[in-house]
């Protein structure tokens, strides 16, 4: 052994993530991207859509849509990240497997809610993909609850 190397201390080696610890990562990471979804999509959505305020004539109409819109497409990137993470564990994967469809529906929607072209089928789909997802992440052991993000988290 030289003298440089002999100066030079040994690096521990990283170890790699156990199996059951990636599992955990992401179940941690489904419960919170599909916990924003939930409320994003109650928050900004479901609860004005139900308070009228998307109709013509109502209040600030035209910021609740915009802000609708924002929701819609937050929602759905959150969504998307919360199937992706779900691959990481087994049971989660299998429960969430028949939602996917349902998630790639909402896509537009959130362009649609903007625009104002929004019906109660469109706020139904919203409604419905968020319950399953709920519902296959309390199946899985994944309960999930709604996360209301703030206005700068929906645009950015």
């Amino acid at each position: 052994m030289g003298l440089v190397e002999a100066a030079i201390p040994a690096q521990p080696e990283p170890t790699p993530t156990t199996s059951a610890e990636r599992q955990k990562f992401a179940k941690a990471r489904f419960v919170a991207n599909a916990g924003l979804a939930a409320g994003a999509t109650y928050q900004w959505i479901i609860k004005p859509y139900r308070e009228g305020k998307f109709k013509k004539g109502a209040k600030g109409r035209t910021f609740t849509l915009v802000k609708a819109g924002l929701a819609g497409a937050f929602a759905y990137n959150r969504l998307k990240a919360a199937i992706r993470n779900a691959q990481g564990d087994p049971l989660l994967s299998k429960a969430v497997a028949p939602l996917t469809a349902g998630v790639e529906s909402l896509k537009n929607l959130g362009t649609k809610l903007r625009k104002g072209e929004a019906g109660d089928a469109d706020i139904s789909s919203f409604e419905d993909v968020i319950n399953g997802v709920k519902d296959a992440g309390k199946g899985a052991g994944a309960p999930v609850t709604d996360q209301v993000p703030s206005l700068s988290q929906l645009g950015g």
